[in-house]
């Protein structure tokens, strides 16, 4: 029930925001979804030396363009639409600061007097110098001048926002196309999330009630008892039969899935 209202808010403050944008909106948002940055920050800083503060931080950033970007209308969850904003800004933020490949300073000056060879070539052939000529006129082996060449073409990372691909509506971009095991984890997990809950959906109130209060809030049966106005045996057999009906529901999901 506090999921639900929580997320019921959040949609509300997100139509409010989306018709008059103001910082004070914008911020009860935020605070409303500091749990997933938190989240997304832990998983990428396992995988780098970043400090987990440091990529929370960053976070905030993608949150606030999801949230100025976030349509209410068009029937999407908004943590879904905020997690590759949010994961981006940290990816961007880790590629920025990375340190370029170095590349030995013999094969720097190589390729700034190749370059000024290449134009006087260029001048006296009246076409582009093949490297041949290159290496030849600076006195260089071939090979060498080829591999500081492709040396300098390799010295940057590649952007993660490169495009690799196009589908209907939108690129796709390496960033997007690169496996994240964590990202795929954290995706199950809330794929089965809405599933449980589009499931509890459809038990009835005091069952739905004694499930969400003994098993996801892992209340003690006597408290959830008098939360919902029974005796303690009656949210027993309400856990009981909730739990067979959840099964029931679920399995052909479950069967779906492992199928696919």
């Amino acid at each position: 029930m506090a999921t639900q209202s929580v997320r019921f808010r959040g949609m509300e403050l997100l139509i409010a925001y989306s018709r008059n944008p103001t910082v004070e909106v914008r911020n009860q948002i935020v605070r409303l979804n500091i749990g997933l940055v938190r989240n997304i920050a832990y998983r990428v800083s396992q995988q780098c030396t970043e400090p987990y503060e440091d990529l929370q931080q960053i976070g905030y950033l993608g949150l606030i363009r999801a949230i100025e970007r976030f349509d209410p209308h068009q029937g999407c969850a908004f943590s879904s639409f905020a997690v590759p904003y949010i994961r981006g800004e940290m990816l961007h933020f880790l590629r920025d600061k990375g340190s370029t490949v170095k590349i030995p300073r013999r094969w720097q000056e190589l390729q700034r007097e190749g370059q000024k060879v290449s134009k006087k070539l260029e001048a006296t052939l009246g076409r582009l110098p093949k490297d041949a000529e290159i290496a030849q006129a600076l006195k260089v082996s071939l090979r060498e001048w080829q591999e500081s060449k492709l040396a300098i073409q390799n010295r940057l990372p590649l952007s993660l926002d490169a495009t690799v691909g196009q589908t209907v509506d939108s690129v796709l971009t390496l960033g997007e196309m690169l496996p994240d095991a964590y990202h795929e984890a954290w995706q199950n997990r809330e794929e089965e999330r809405q599933q449980l809950h589009g499931a509890m959906s459809h038990l009835e109130e005091k069952t739905r009630t004694a499930i969400e209060y003994v098993c996801l809030q892992q209340l003690p049966r006597e408290e959830a008892a008098k939360h919902i106005g029974v005796s303690p045996m009656t949210v027993s057999r309400h856990v009981k039969r909730g739990i067979n009906e959840l099964v029931c529901l679920l399995q052909p999901q479950v069967s779906g899935r492992l199928a696919s």
